[in-house]
């Protein structure tokens, strides 16, 4: 079923005067800060053509004048109190400049009552997560942090360097430029396969999906069934396999386990007209067999990381449709099987949004297919986090002229993948859009009707608390939609920082429950009865996953078979390839 929004057009007719009026009374307080002031009233007229309470938006314009009034009063009597707690304003150099304290404190009351507008209006749900995502991100380009005439610590810096710190932002500006994307970190510091992406292996297989990794064994014995891995392919596998320290790949294989992971080919445009269904038979099926015609092994242990997870459930439910039960058990990392709750993502998804993506890049688009680019991507995700993704690194690259400090996760971060058109276009429609994995039968994949209550395995189903690309609610919900044994496990952090969380940090928090206890329906049912425990979930997993594993037996002395034999090392070349701009 489509989901759809309306906008609620219906206007009080105290509307328009009563933001008129507050926007002209905060006019009159402040000075017309970057255009700010005019800006400001603009977005409260367009706001108002909305439905808005008229108690609300009397309420709301009575708060702000008063606030503004006691924010004026403050800055005659020179006191600088009240930016200091945002950490855009903290530093030294914005309460030491009367004005440019006066100026943080206004950028917040203003950003405080246009989201309490936003907050006030009327309509359906979608319509006003939609209305808050938009204030929200122009509140966050307005920051006064962001423009070097009205940054102070940027002015110091400039006058400490002489200027050279503004010099070295624009060559900053220029390079980000050319590469088309926002450096979050020094890129010279990290090469794949020589400090990132470097647990040692083989590439055992190759086709024009994937390249199929095998790694080493660092154990004398492993466990007989081996862990394959499916990583999301909206980026690379080397999530999984950062740095020694705070690789889950290695972790694994550390823990005897014979690991086999899918590496992504980055597409190009001879991939455009690739669908999802190539993606399920010749990469997710493709790599079970592989796996099991390697080791020998009857049935595997299986991991899905996100999309990663969404792909291997939708494949074990095609060879569950042909009378096939290869998984021994299946682990989801972040994984939304139920799109019912997609968090701020929604707002992204209507029915015309998804028919604009199929005339441009499904199969009827012009030549059957195109990609979609893996910045837009890269920066759809940043922008659901504008001021820690975004202006933080505008304000630090180019008016500071700092080069931002290495850091592993960021260099991946920024290491983008495309995805072809009719593959992404049968994903949006099927999950965000309609829903239909859950749905036993409305989908079809690879000629067989989906059922994912149709694969019969034990589940381990980890989901981050503060995740907003996939509500740890909405993984919880995959609890209902499998039939096997569950797991279910929540991490501190968000989509990335809670997955990578090696035990040697001792870092972090979990919660659980007994592992024979009943799964709730409801979610917050869930944590009620969950118990928190201090550092890495890992432990936890690997002690379910090695109960699933079989015997040991001795290690393999080579990789490969001789039908599989090694092409290159790991990682090999396809992660490697960078996306096209």
């Amino acid at each position: 079923m489509s989901k759809k929004s309306a906008a609620t057009t219906t206007k009080p007719p105290t509307a328009a005067a009563a933001a008129t009026t507050a926007a002209t009374a905060m006019a009159g307080l402040t000075p017309d800060i970057a255009g700010m002031g005019e800006a400001m009233a603009q977005t409260w007229k367009s706001l108002s053509s909305l439905s808005v309470p008229p108690a609300a938006l009397a309420k709301l314009k009575c708060d702000y004048l008063e606030q503004a009034t006691a924010l004026w009063n403050q800055a005659l009597s020179q006191s600088t109190e009240g930016a200091a707690s945002d950490k855009r304003f903290a530093a030294e150099a914005w309460s030491a400049n009367p004005m440019a304290a006066f100026t943080a404190q206004t950028y917040l009351l203003n950003s405080r009552a246009l989201m309490q507008l936003a907050d006030s209006v009327e309509g359906d749900a979608k319509t006003r997560q939609r209305i808050r995502f938009a204030v929200e991100q122009w509140i966050a380009a307005a920051a006064p942090s962001n423009f070097l005439a009205l940054n102070p610590e940027a002015q110091r810096r400039a006058l400490e360097t002489k200027g050279q710190s503004i010099a070295q932002g624009l060559r900053h500006l220029w390079s980000d430029v050319q590469q088309g994307r926002l450096s979050q970190t020094d890129e010279s510091a990290f090469e794949v396969g020589r400090n990132v992406a470097t647990t040692e292996g083989s590439v055992v297989y190759e086709n024009d999906f994937f390249q199929l990794l095998e790694y080493k064994p660092l154990t004398k014995q492993v466990h007989e069934r081996p862990l394959l891995m499916v990583p999301p392919c909206i980026n690379k596998f080397y999530i999984l396999d950062l740095q020694p320290e705070n690789s889950l790949i290695r972790y694994a294989v550390a823990e005897g386990h014979r690991v086999f992971v899918v590496s992504w080919r980055n597409p190009d445009e001879s991939m455009a007209t690739a669908t999802w269904d190539d993606y399920i038979e010749q990469a997710a099926i493709r790599a079970i067999d592989l796996v099991q015609d390697i080791t020998g092994a009857r049935t595997i242990n299986t991991l899905g990381f996100c999309v990663g997870g969404t792909i291997l459930a939708t494949a074990l439910a095609v060879l569950a449709a042909r009378g096939r039960q290869p998984a021994q058990s299946v682990t989801l990392l972040t994984t939304l099987l139920d799109f019912s709750n997609t968090g701020i993502l929604d707002i992204f998804i209507d029915e015309a949004s998804v028919k604009l993506r199929e005339a441009t890049l499904g199969p009827d688009s012009p030549g059957g297919g195109n990609l979609l680019k893996g910045q837009e991507l890269a920066s759809t995700f940043s922008f659901l986090r504008p001021n820690d993704l975004v202006w933080n690194y505008v304000v630090g690259n180019y008016l500071k002229g700092e080069t931002p400090p290495p850091f592993d996760l960021l260099y991946w971060n920024g290491d983008g993948t495309n995805l072809p058109g009719p593959m992404y276009c049968w994903y949006l429609r099927n999950t965000y859009l309609e829903n239909n994995l859950v749905k036993p039968g409305t989908a079809t994949s690879c000629g067989e009707p989906v059922d994912l209550g149709a694969f019969d395995a034990p589940v381990f189903i980890y989901a981050s608390r503060e995740d907003h690309i996939v509500p740890w609610d909405g993984a919880y919900l995959s609890t209902r939609v499998l039939t096997g044994k569950k797991r279910f496990v929540l991490g501190a952090s968000g989509h990335i920082a809670g997955v990578i969380n090696p035990p040697a940090k001792k870092k972090r928090n979990y919660w659980v429950t007994p592992a024979n206890a009943a799964l709730p329906a409801n979610a917050d049912e869930w944590f009620e009865q969950a118990q928190e425990k201090p550092g890495s979930w890992w432990p936890e997993w690997s002690a379910w996953l090695g109960s699933h594993a079989g015997k040991l037996v001795a290690a393999p002395r080579t990789p490969g078979s001789r039908s599989c034999k090694p092409i290159e090392p790991a990682p090999g070349r396809y992660v490697k390839v960078k996306a096209s701009a």
